[in-house]
């Protein structure tokens, strides 16, 4: 009986004691995976953020640079605005010589004494002298307008650009990151 409580007593404590031992044994090397899988867990989302926040800043560096574009895009139309306005007066000018020198050379034709003639004729050069410098005067405006409109067309498309990239740039905030699932098995 002796033999068999010493067994049972024996059998006992190597459960008792070798168990846990075994136990301990095993936890460290899943404690360090745990501790692995945390920390590769943390450096992903180390990343993630990075990246999302290189993303934001980009999208404020975009939105001031749209905001400046966009100024440039106004100051261009209203330059080309300006440049119309001013080609549309120098016309009106224009029309208004022309019917003056044309009422001139018809009050020529009219015109009865030689001094008359004489009078009219001083008439007749001053406006045409005023039409041919409407003339140029025309013409340097055309070709302002057409430098406006070729500048509005530029600061256009940099605009249209920039808007192009900052679509781009919210798409990529609004997607998930690259990187694998890291939830954890």
């Amino acid at each position: 009986m002796r033999r068999e409580s010493f067994l049972a007593l024996a059998l006992f404590g190597i459960t008792l004691f070798g168990s846990p031992a075994a136990t301990f044994g095993q936890a460290p090397s899943s404690d360090s995976q745990t501790l692995q899988a945390l920390l590769s867990e943390v450096r992903a989302l180390r990343q993630d953020l990075r990246i999302s926040l290189a993303r934001v800043q980009s999208a404020q560096i975009l939105l001031s640079r749209l905001q400046i574009q966009q100024s440039a895009v106004t100051r261009a139309s209203e330059h080309l605005d300006d440049a119309r306005s001013k080609l549309a007066e120098v016309q009106v000018v224009q029309k208004s010589e022309t019917a003056e020198l044309k009422r001139f050379q018809d009050a020529l034709s009219a015109a009865d004494s030689p001094e008359q003639q004489k009078e009219i004729q001083d008439s007749i050069g001053r406006a045409q002298s005023d039409l041919d410098a409407s003339a140029s005067v025309e013409q340097q405006r055309q070709t302002t307008e057409t430098d406006a409109e070729q500048q509005l067309r530029t600061e256009q498309g940099k605009l249209d650009a920039l808007e192009t990239q900052l679509d781009d740039l919210a798409k990529k905030l609004g997607e998930p990151s690259d990187q694998p699932d890291r939830t954890p098995h």
